[in-house]
């Protein structure tokens, strides 16, 4: 190397050791190349490690499709009372009026078979992903509660008049809790920036892409998204997500069992249902 710059040198090998000799005159401009190649020829870190994943994923896309098509089912063939999507739905003014559980219940609502549909692939897709990061059952949970807060924050600090249905809030939330968790959890690894800020890139294009179309989570009267909805999931997710990747945060969840926090996500749901038709 000291030879291509013109430094004129001899290595030779004296008590174990490799000497290389050069001029006393090229002896700092020597050691201003040998140090130059040795910061521009570092060997790279190695590659991170893999990232930890869940089994059994696909559980609790299988019960998400499940509710959602469960609940559109008993309202279509007028299993519960014929007020229901009515009673759920929802309402700006009524949520204001303490009628909480609707920030549940409208996640299980649709307005049609397109709109469930939309729903139900995008669902199950970021929520597989959402648990094989994090467990089926905590993601679901994080998932169903974080988009229920959403819809609560769109209620209590929207205009009255605003109603609208569908679990695209959800997917939503789903999208933003796994961005956030891939970014959080390996951003002290040793990786150029766009690695180590891709998730969230990512995950703001789909937000832009998907969450920006027309024909979802609408109100009856409309045919316009619920954007707001959608960026306040998103939101929400991105805050659990990155929350939950904390090491002490992701410590105090593995010791929570996946079957209890799936089965509190989906009596959460239970419980505004419950509470929706007996008032």
């Amino acid at each position: 190397m000291l030879a291509a710059v013109g430094i004129p040198g001899v290595v030779t090998f004296e008590e174990a050791y490799f000497v290389l000799r050069v001029n006393v005159s090229d002896v700092e401009q020597a050691r201003q190349h040998l140090r130059q190649y040795e910061s521009e020829n570092r060997p790279a870190p190695p590659p991170p490690p893999p990232p930890r994943l869940h089994a059994n994923a696909w559980v609790g896309c299988l019960i998400y499709v499940g509710c959602l098509m469960g609940v559109a089912y008993a309202i279509s063939n007028g299993l519960v009372r014929l007020d229901a999507f009515e009673t759920g739905e929802m309402h700006a003014a009524r949520v204001q009026a303490g009628q909480w559980w609707r920030a549940w219940t409208a996640l299980t609502l649709h307005l049609d078979g397109a709109h469930l549909a939309a729903n139900l692939g995008a669902g199950a897709w970021f929520g597989y992903l959402a648990a094989r990061q994090i467990g089926s059952g905590t993601a679901w949970f994080l998932i169903v509660n974080g988009a229920a807060l959403a819809n609560l924050l769109e209620a209590l600090f929207g205009p009255p008049e605003h109603r609208s249905v569908g679990a695209s809030t959800a997917v939503f939330t789903a999208l933003g809790l796994m961005s956030a968790y891939s970014w959080r959890e390996r951003y002290q690894l040793p990786q150029r920036w766009a690695r180590r800020w891709g998730p969230l890139v990512a995950g703001v294009i789909l937000l832009g892409w998907t969450g920006s179309g027309s024909g979802t989570d609408s109100a009856p009267a409309t045919e316009n998204i619920d954007l707001v909805a959608h960026v306040a999931g998103f939101g929400v997710g991105i805050l659990l997500g990155a929350t939950a990747a904390l090491p002490r945060v992701r410590r105090a969840l593995d010791h929570v069992p996946q079957w209890l926090a799936g089965a509190a996500a989906l009596a959460s749901i239970a419980i505004a249902w419950c509470r929706a038709l007996l008032s």
